[in-house]
């Protein structure tokens, strides 16, 4: 086993006996498959495309395969085996395609790979597939290509939502395909790596662009909405993850059943969305970040589904309350396939619930780029009138690993003329915290999910529009915390946009070597964190 896609990875360098997200060997191994029987099918569907031959079924199957792989989505051995044998159907079924069009094609050894039938066997194969199995290639080049891996891993997490919600575009499908056969030539030059992994940022932003207008266009434009942090008595039933539509079924199903139905983590935002928040039994938000679920959960009256990545091993006081959905996995938990959620709501009805009201704190979501825009004129002249002296957009994972507090630290020590832009679960460091207003706009401003650095990307963008000055030319500032590879991909969409002055932590990612740092350091001054003292006085000077 080795493993590095995270920040959290063992000794920052790799998980090599077990994972710190809690995945196996065996599982580590058998996504590794998954990952190399999707570049063997991408060198086809790359193949196919150069004779005009598009297949819709291997471009879903592709981002839902890869978004199977990510960090705390599936741990379920039993569901890689079906992934592996569809790939290498689907990658049959394309060449022959191929063939009657063009003839015999060459094809790499990846794309003429045969799992075996066992899933023991298959976890072998799985072994000699990794990570590290093309190591005797440039340091720099094997780096860049497990860069732009994870950072494509990221754009298939988003591709897919919006998939979901009727959002595609061929070129994301292209691109990631592309990507992944690339990875399979030993050929590929640094320079040609890098142009890769910079394209695979301005690929997110069209991936995130689509989740956007998926998102809006069913559910509507967030609104600043007030969510309560406490309960109320009733029965409850907590989401986790991100995938709204998941939300939307939950909360259509479980209408006049004597529920009240919470939000967890990057779910959060969701209280901000009109076609959401209708529902009157849509009530509060429950808990913190991913990290913090074991605790929080076994602590909950009521059933709980994860919809999307951020699931840790469950403890026993709540395995039998746990459900997954969609390319969530865990060994011996119920897994909901159709999106019909009854078994999760007899299993809410089943359990306790909260036994009395407990109003507690309340935050403010919904500043998506709508509603931020709505008031730029009034935001442009306060910073004319020298009342907001600068903006901080304070956002990433957040995660276990020591060094996190320091996001909390910066966002408390920011001055009191500052506004902090936030998203993602990062923001759970501090989201809770009043940090008051500067004439009526409030200084913690929650834009949304991970997926909606695409809201903050259009807020700076207009606010840049509004100054005459480039982005980099503002008084903005970029902090950022990673951990899993969705922010590895928003991390290239800046980069790609030409955003610099980057800050991010707590840890730099593993596979980013010492030339490609220093490329990324001389042509965007990205920059590791310090701390939250040393930042705002270099910031601010």
């Amino acid at each position: 086993m080795f493993c590095y896609q995270c920040e959290q990875t063992a000794g920052g360098t790799g998980c090599t006996r077990f994972g710190v997200c809690g995945k196996s060997p065996e599982v580590a191994a058998l996504q590794d498959l998954v990952v190399y029987t999707l570049k063997g099918l991408s060198a086809v569907a790359a193949e196919a495309r150069r004779h005009g031959i598009i297949d819709g079924e291997v471009n879903r199957f592709t981002c839902e395969a890869a978004f199977s792989t990510l960090t705390n989505v599936n741990f379920d051995p039993e569901r890689f085996p079906p992934m592996i044998n569809k790939a290498v159907e689907l990658r049959e079924r394309l060449k022959e395609k191929v063939k009657e069009k063009a003839g015999a094609t060459e094809y790499p050894e990846a794309a003429l790979f045969q799992p075996e039938k066992t899933l023991d066997a298959m976890i072998r194969q799985g072994a000699m597939h990794g990570i590290m199995s093309d190591v005797d290639v440039d340091t720099d080049v094997h780096g860049l290509k497990w860069l732009l891996v994870f950072g494509m891993k990221g754009v298939a997490a988003y591709a897919d939502h919006a998939a979901l919600l009727g959002q595609e575009d061929e070129k994301v499908y292209a691109f990631i395909h592309e990507g992944l056969a690339a990875t399979l030539d030993p050929k590929k030059t640094v320079p040609e790596m890098y142009d890769l992994v910079m394209r695979c940022g301005e690929i997110n932003l069209r991936a995130m662009e689509l989740l956007d207008t998926g998102n809006t266009g069913r559910y509507g434009h967030p609104v600043p909405t007030k969510v309560p942090l406490g309960h109320r008595k009733g029965k409850a039933l907590l989401v986790s993850g991100h995938d709204l539509m998941d939300l939307e079924k939950i909360l259509q199903q479980s209408v006049s059943k004597g529920i009240y139905v919470y939000t967890h983590g990057e779910m959060l935002p969701t209280h901000g969305y009109p076609g959401l928040k209708k529902y009157r039994h849509f009530y509060g938000h429950y808990g913190t970040a991913w990290q913090n679920q074991q605790r929080e959960f076994s602590q909950f009256p009521g059933a709980i589904v994860m919809t999307t990545n951020c699931i840790q091993k469950p403890q026993e006081s709540y395995k039998e309350n746990i459900f997954t959905t969609g390319l969530v996995g865990w060994p011996d938990v119920t897994h909901i396939e159709d999106k019909d959620f009854t078994t999760a709501i007899e299993r809410t009805l089943e359990l306790p619930g909260f036994e009395d009201d407990a109003p507690g704190k309340e935050v403010t979501v919904g500043f998506a780029r709508n509603a931020v825009l709505s008031v730029a004129e009034a935001v442009v002249n306060a910073v004319k009138d020298e009342k907001i002296r600068h903006f901080f957009l304070v956002g990433g994972c957040d995660g276990a690993k020591p060094g996190r507090s320091y996001y909390t630290e910066f966002v408390e020590k920011a001055p009191k003329d500052a506004v902090v832009l936030t998203l993602a679960c990062g923001k759970f460091r501090f989201f809770d915290k009043d940090l008051g207003d500067i004439g009526g706009i409030p200084r913690l401003l929650d834009v949304g999910q991970c997926n909606d650095a695409y809201s903050a990307v259009q807020i700076a963008v207009a606010l840049a529009e509004a100054f005459g000055v480039g982005v980099n030319e503002l008084p903005l500032s970029i902090i950022l915390s990673w951990y899993e590879q969705k922010a590895v991909a928003i991390l290239l969409t800046l980069l790609h946009l030409g955003i610099k002055n980057i800050r991010i932590g707590p840890s730099l990612p593993a596979f980013v070597t010492p030339n490609v740092l220093k490329a990324l350091v001389d042509n965007f001054n990205i920059m590791p964190i310090t701390t939250p003292e040393a930042d705002l006085k270099a910031i601010l000077g």
